[in-house]
């Protein structure tokens, strides 16, 4: 049937698909049912689709039934396979994610698999590397593992074979990697990586060097675009991708590959290179591309589908979009079952299963209105939006409103970006005064980018709430398939009318003949043209007036969903902390800002608060200071109080710097030390403040038993965290809140001791036997003191912690510790921003 979408392998993926995810996940039981289901309702449809274009090629009924059984065995298959690939590799993790539950410290070998990232808190990064050989206990095994390394500065280059020491943990259910290490020392270099892989690494380092002295969104963005490399982007410029949903541009997937292709194709034909030549042409330098952005799941995706295209054109068969997507997903997910629980995979087939089969009939229909340049311009961020919004609910729960729009305004300048960017790239190890030219060029066109992001970000309700987790994605998966069949069921029309197309030049031609016309018709008493031109623009103009006022609505619903009588919040800020006091109509106690970003600045945005009365910065940790640029731009801060332990010395440095120039005067205070923040009395503000008592001030107050202790970073830092308790009045009472920041099991430990043998009162005189809520000490890591829970005994235990954060917080043993004591838990990573009320003398608990 000419023009029909070939979709005979697309059972085959999907089973193969549902095949992986439950064999590498937690043994849910319910996941097979579930999956069973939706197994059994996608391949249905296909089935019935395609069973039914093959009785109209061919008799109907013998052969029809014949194709369908071919189907359901190659499906039966592609399963069989996925499930004895993930028992085999699982066999080989097994040794080492055993070990990693005793959490022992261990010697790992192996080829370092990512380029690294930068550390959830701290100032360290993480990267991957593929074990070979793990040594724990006296024991050596050999195994085939990989395991997401933390450490210190510099991380060892891909590529390279090393040896590195560290604390082995383990790691979520379902996740790609076997085991979780933490490194307090330098990876050794066992080995170098291999030249090819060594000249990519040192193109990728000239490239930085050489955009080095360019403007900070062209430092961030240039490399970023070309080779994938986002460890300079700034944050709100990072963030305003997030809002506009082009965060695909730093993510080398497809379009890359596309763009890059394409440009080598055309080299091709212009030389006039025979079919084998052309193939070995591409081939070629889509395994050099992979090489230098790194096989990133998206790019693996990109790379075997463009691998099974190229086999095709060698074949002489034609280019088939479905079928070399769903034979490159399934091979990939065969090599590696634990790609389909993997974001950046799911996503760069999904966008590319929306762009194949959703972007043609969109153009055909936008055409007829639009012309069919733009019509493409429009159906592509459509079809990728349509296709990948109900997994980044998953993500994000939100609706980027503006990201079609932003990828449509974006979309011309990101060829030249990324050709001007790659050849800047292969430039810099030889020619860095070339290099850092064709970077400048490069930073005009990613100056246009970044321009788009952070005007489209700025648009009112440019960020929609939407519910999270599996209702989210469904609710956002009925919400498109509504929509597109809508939209699809009806054929494509003819367009505006010719006359309508004609209106400007007869508009001109016949302006003298309307204007005795509308004299005649004035004379008369009948209403003009003008008079119809004038109600029609007041017509607009109303129209204006309420499409203004509903967005106004709606950002007022997607910024509120707080309680107006709110009292304590613990924002999500992701894996970090942001505590939030209220101490009057728009002020705030606030302890600790969460990590880089805006997410602490918009929670205090959200809940109203205008004024800082307090600042308590428990430790320096990114997680927790990050975000304090963001908090001190947007609101007056009275005073800080800072920790007694200037480690780590560079966050700091920077955190204390921040603090000065913002005019906020920062100290080290005493245990002991009390005071009042708002102003008790003060119209307006009568039944609200916050009385504070500093509990424990770090480590040096805290005595022997938590001085250097540490934790899991190993510069003391966690240890000397303050501990502070509040006492939150409002009209509907009053709670006692205690706050521990990252103590570690020593450091709490120590307080303890302190707290019975100084006989410690709490901010109402009251001895601190029975808390109203505590914040627990470092995200509900599994270092806590029994003792200590125990000795505050809290009626709410809140958890800060990221969803789906790669340190296993919070632990099931935190979490029993407290749920044992009675205490209702409350999580970030599943609540959200947690609210919490004080009404008739008792607390209620809000999330957004």
């Amino acid at each position: 049937m000419s023009g029909a979408v070939d979709l005979r392998l697309a059972p085959a993926v999907l089973v193969a698909w549902a095949a992986a995810w439950a064999a590498t996940g937690p043994a849910e039981p319910w996941t097979a049912a579930v999956l069973a289901a939706a197994t059994v309702v996608a391949c249905a449809a296909v089935l019935a689709v395609t069973a039914r274009r093959t009785a109209r090629r061919a008799r109907p009924g013998a052969r029809a039934t014949r194709v369908v059984a071919a189907h359901v065995l190659l499906a039966a298959a592609c399963a069989a396979a996925v499930v004895l690939s993930a028992h085999v590799q699982t066999a080989g993790r097994a040794p080492l994610a055993r070990w990693a539950e005793q959490q022992p410290v261990a010697e790992l070998t192996g080829r370092v698999a990512s380029e690294a990232q930068p550390a959830a808190f701290g100032d360290g990064v993480r990267w991957t590397l593929a074990v070979e050989r793990v040594t724990a206990r006296g024991v050596t095994l050999a195994v085939r593992a990989p395991v997401e390394v933390t450490g210190p500065r510099p991380a060892p280059a891909y590529g390279e074979r090393v040896a590195v020491r560290a604390q082995l943990d383990a790691a979520d259910a379902g996740a790609a990697e076997a085991a979780t290490a933490r490194a307090d020392r330098l990876a050794r270099t066992v080995a170098p990586a291999p030249a090819v892989v060594t000249a990519t690494t040192t193109m990728r380092t000239a490239l930085l060097a050489a955009t080095d002295g360019l403007s900070p969104q062209a430092r961030g963005l240039v490399p970023g675009i070309a080779v994938g490399d986002t460890s300079r982007l700034p944050p709100d410029l990072d963030e305003a991708f997030r809002t506009t949903g082009l965060t695909h541009l730093t993510a080398v997937s497809g379009g890359h590959f596309a763009i890059v292709l394409a440009l080598v194709t055309a080299v091709a034909g212009a030389a006039r290179l025979p079919r084998a030549g052309r193939v070995v042409l591409v081939a070629a330098v889509a395994a050099a591309f992979v090489l230098l952005v790194r096989p990133e799941p998206s790019v693996q995706r990109a790379a075997a589908m463009c691998a099974v295209t190229l086999a095709g054109v060698a074949l002489g068969r034609p280019a088939a979009s479905v079928p070399s997507l769903a034979t490159a997903a399934t091979v990939l997910l065969l090599a590696d079952p634990w790609l389909a629980r993997t974001y950046g995979f799911v996503l760069s087939c999904a966008a590319t299963a929306g762009l194949v089969l959703l972007a043609p009939p969109l153009v055909r229909r936008l055409a007829p209105w639009t012309g069919r340049p733009a019509a493409f311009a429009l159906a592509v961020p459509l079809a990728a939006q349509a296709a990948c919004g109900p997994v980044l609910v998953l993500l994000d729960p939100a609706l980027a409103t503006t990201s079609v729009l932003a990828n449509v305004l974006a979309a011309p300048a990101v060829a030249p970006a990324t050709l001007l960017g790659l050849a800047a790239t292969v430039t810099a190890p030889w020619w860095p005064a070339a290099a850092g030219a064709l970077g400048w060029l490069a930073g005009l066109a990613t100056g246009w980018i970044a321009a788009v992001a952070r005007w489209c970000a700025g648009l009112p309700g440019a960020l929609l709430p939407w519910p999270g987790g599996v209702g989210g994605l469904l609710a956002m998966a009925a919400a498109t398939v509504a929509l597109g069949v809508l939209v699809l069921r009806r054929p494509p029309g003819e367009g505006w009318p010719v006359g309508w197309a004609d209106r400007p030049r007869r508009v001109l031609r016949d302006a003298a003949a309307w204007s005795r016309a509308a004299g005649a018709r004035r004379r008369a008493g009948l209403a003009t043209r003008r008079d119809r031109t004038a109600a029609a623009g007041a017509l607009v103009v109303v129209l204006l007036a309420v499409s203004g006022a509903t967005t106004a609505a709606v950002r007022t619903v997607a910024s509120g969903g707080v309680p107006p009588d709110w009292s304590l919040a613990a924002c999500d800020v992701g894996q970090g902390d942001a505590l939030v006091a209220r101490s009057g109509p728009s002020s705030a106690v606030v302890v600790d800002v969460g990590p880089d970003g805006l997410a602490a600045a918009r929670c205090l945005d959200a809940l109203g608060v205008e004024r800082v009365d307090l600042l308590v910065l428990s430790h320096f940790h990114a997680d927790h200071v990050g975000g304090l640029p963001a908090v001190l731009a947007g609101r007056e801060v009275a005073g800080a109080l800072v920790s007694p332990r200037a480690e780590p010395a560079g966050q700091a440095r920077r955190t204390l710097a921040a603090l000065q120039a913002a005019g906020v005067a920062a100290r080290v205070p005493a245990a002991g030390e009390s005071g009042t923040a708002g102003e008790p009395g003060a119209a307006g503000s009568a039944d609200r403040h916050v009385e504070w008592r500093v509990l424990g001030a770090g480590s040096a107050a805290l005595g022997p038993a938590a001085a250097g202790s540490g934790g899991e970073e190993g510069d003391g830092a966690n240890d000397a965290s303050l501990a502070v308790a509040l006492r939150v009045v409002a009209p509907g009472g009053a709670a006692e809140v205690v706050t521990l920041g990252d103590l570690e099991e020593a450091g709490q430990e120590a307080l303890r001791s302190r707290l019975e043998s100084a006989g410690q009162q709490g901010v109402a005189g009251g001895v601190l036997d029975g808390v109203d809520v505590v914040k627990v000490a470092h995200h509900g890591s599994a270092s806590q003191s029994d003792g200590l829970a125990a000795l505050l005994h809290p009626g709410v235990a809140l958890v800060s912690s990221g969803a789906d954060n790669t340190y296993g917080h919070p632990t099931e043993r935190a979490l029993g510790l407290f749920e044992g004591l009675g205490a209702a838990v409350v999580r970030t990573d599943r609540c959200g921003t947690a609210v919490l009320v004080l009404r008739a003398g008792g607390l209620a608990l809000a999330c957004r």
